[in-house]
C-alpha cells in the first residue's frame, strides 16, 4: 500500500493504493487484456520496467492481481476484487473524454497509438492472408516516425522496424489528427478530406481500411455540448 491518508473513509483506504503513479494504468492494461510483462510494457511505454514490476508486486500482494508462472514466462490475472475495478476504470475514463481538455504534445504518444489500434483489430474484416499497414507521421520526432502494423485472421502486431513484408496501405498522418480520430474526436472521412490523414493503396483496400478497427472503447462517448 501507498503512504496512509490515516481516516477510516473507504475512498481514503482505497486511494492508498490505487493512487500511486501509474497504478490505475497497470489495472487498465490487464482490463484491456494485458497479461505478460511485455505486453504490459507496450501498453505502458513510458513506465519503467523497475516501476512496472513494483506496482505488480504491490497489486499481487494487495489481492488485485495473481501471478501465474507460465512455462518460462509469468502470467499476470486479475482477481475478482481487480476485476471489480473494471467499472470504475471504465467511468473515469468516461470521464477525461467529457471534460479534460486538448491534450497536450507530450500526451501524443505513436507507440501507444499503434498498440491500442493493434488490440482493436476486427480481424474478420481483414482481407484473405496477411495484411500489412504502414504508418508514418512526419512531425514525430525522427525515432518514432515510422510503424507497421502486421494482420492476419488470428494475430496482430506492430513493429517499429520494418518487418519486411509487403506493405497493403500505407497511412501518412499528423499524429495528433489521427489520435483525434482514434479516440472518437473526428471521423475519419473528416480527416482524409482535411489532409490530417492520407491513405495510399489499391482503392478498395483504402475504403475498406477504417472497418478494420473496431471502435476505440471510449469513442462513442456523449461529449458536452
Amino acid at each position: 500500500m501507498g503512504a496512509s491518508y490515516y481516516q477510516f473513509c473507504p475512498v481514503a483506504k482505497a486511494m492508498e493504493l490505487l493512487d500511486e503513479r501509474w497504478t490505475m494504468l497497470v489495472v487498465r492494461e490487464l482490463i484491456a487484456g494485458s497479461r505478460h510483462f511485455n505486453d504490459l510494457r507496450r501498453g505502458l511505454p513510458r513506465m519503467s520496467p523497475t516501476l512496472l514490476s513494483k506496482r505488480l508486486q504491490q497489486l499481487v500482494n494487495a489481492g488485485i492481481v495473481e501471478r501465474r508462472p507460465e512455462g518460462a514466462e509469468v502470467r499476470y490475472e486479475l482477481t475478482p476484487a481487480g476485476q471489480e475495478l473494471e467499472p470504475i476504470v471504465a467511468a473515469i475514463g468516461n470521464w477525461g473524454v467529457r471534460w479534460i481538455g486538448e491534450l497536450g504534445d507530450r500526451d501524443l504518444d505513436p507507440k501507444l497509438l499503434l498498440w491500442d489500434m493493434r488490440r482493436n483489430v476486427d480481424h474478420a474484416a481483414l482481407p484473405p492472408g496477411r495484411t500489412v499497414v504502414s504508418f508514418r507521421f512526419p512531425h514525430a520526432e525522427p525515432q518514432a516516425r515510422h510503424w507497421w502494423l502486421v494482420l492476419t485472421a488470428a494475430e496482430a502486431d506492430v513493429c517499429d522496424t520494418d518487418p519486411g513484408h509487403e506493405v497493403t496501405v500505407r497511412v501518412t498522418a499528423d499524429l495528433r489528427g489521427l489520435i483525434d480520430v482514434w479516440l472518437g474526436n473526428r471521423r475519419w472521412s473528416d480527416a482524409l478530406r482535411r489532409g490530417d490523414v492520407a491513405i495510399d493503396g489499391p482503392a478498395p483496400l483504402r475504403r475498406a481500411l477504417p472497418g478494420w478497427f473496431k471502435e476505440m472503447a471510449y469513442a462513442s462517448v456523449p461529449r458536452p455540448a
